[in-house]
């Protein structure tokens, strides 16, 4: 577990944690459940069942052809299947942030053969089907409906730090065959691999980079840096004691309070590693933030 009382989730099998950096970035609408007339994906057959465990630790898998957590709050289940932090899910009753659900469902098999086709470079395709899928069932389930919104929040804004900036750009269609690889031993090419204290970037860009680092702070990262292109990056910090504030709203986290190390580490806070590591620097500010509004949700039936 990252902590206690965070999450851990496990990416595609095939990619473990490498995917799961790549594919928390990638962007979806919270107005797809209401606009489209094309009907979602869903998986074949889902179990919701209340967990009455007290036990406060939270997990998501992706095993093969299923889709399984343990202990997540609705609130926290609608942010993962929209891809937003759980600050920016606003509205609804309380006992979406108490009342906890185990959840077992099954991809159909038809999307399981369709996903052993794709190619590494196109595997972000299956996250991308199982958050719609995770977006069918609380809409058939919970009944589910939601709204965009704006809402001004404390962000932190991307930019070169005085000294300039110390990576270097990506070489055009490199595919890193010295890089990441998955645990075929495939090199993945433009990709990310997350760790808890260390994060390493393929050929990616700026507007990726501030997405990523959201995840860890717990606050949107804007890039206000102007670089176009992508890049090669390597960042390792001492992480403090409950790192994984990336499932947490500012309210609820102090990040930025300071970028002093703790008392008791022996290398940079985060907010120190991308200053001296990647010529990088995150400044606070306010913003408008896309949010979602919970319009209407029922506590599903049990199975």
């Amino acid at each position: 577990m990252i902590s206690k009382r965070f999450v851990v989730i496990s990416a595609v099998a095939a990619a473990g944690l490498v995917m799961f950096g790549l594919l928390n970035v990638l962007p979806i609408r919270a107005q797809s459940t209401q606009t489209t007339s094309a009907p979602l994906p869903s998986f074949e057959v889902a179990t919701v069942k209340p967990n009455r465990s007290g036990d406060r630790g939270v997990s998501i898998g992706m095993p093969p052809g299923r889709f399984t957590t343990t202990g997540t709050t609705t609130k926290f289940l609608i942010a993962y299947a929209y891809n937003v932090k759980d600050f920016q899910v606003t509205g609804g009753p309380s006992w979406i942030n108490s009342e906890r659900y185990d959840i077992d469902a099954k991809v159909p098999d038809s999307l399981i053969e369709e996903a052993r086709k794709l190619p590494p470079d196109q595997w972000f395709t299956i996250k991308e089907q199982n958050l719609l899928m995770v977006q069918a069932l609380l809409a058939d389930r919970f009944k589910l409906k939601l709204s965009p919104g704006t809402k001004e929040l404390p962000v932190y804004a991307l930019v070169v730090a005085k000294n300039g900036l110390k990576i270097r750009e990506a070489k055009p269609g490199d595919t890193y065959p010295n890089g990441i690889k998955d645990r075929d031993g495939r090199a993945l090419g433009r990709t990310w691999h997350m760790a808890r204290g260390q994060l390493i970037g393929q050929g990616i860009s700026m507007e990726s980079l501030g997405g990523v680092l959201s995840q860890y702070l717990g606050r949107t990262v804007l890039n206000r840096t102007g670089l176009k292109g992508d890049y090669d990056l390597s960042l390792q910090w001492t992480p403090d004691e409950d790192e994984g504030a990336m499932l947490k709203g500012p309210e609820d986290s102090k990040p930025g309070a300071d970028n002093a190390s703790p008392p008791d580490s022996i290398g940079p806070s985060i907010f120190t590693a991308i200053q001296e590591q990647l010529g990088l620097k995150l400044e606070s500010q306010k913003a408008p933030v896309q949010i979602l509004v919970i319009d209407h949700v029922e506590r599903p039936s049990e199975n």
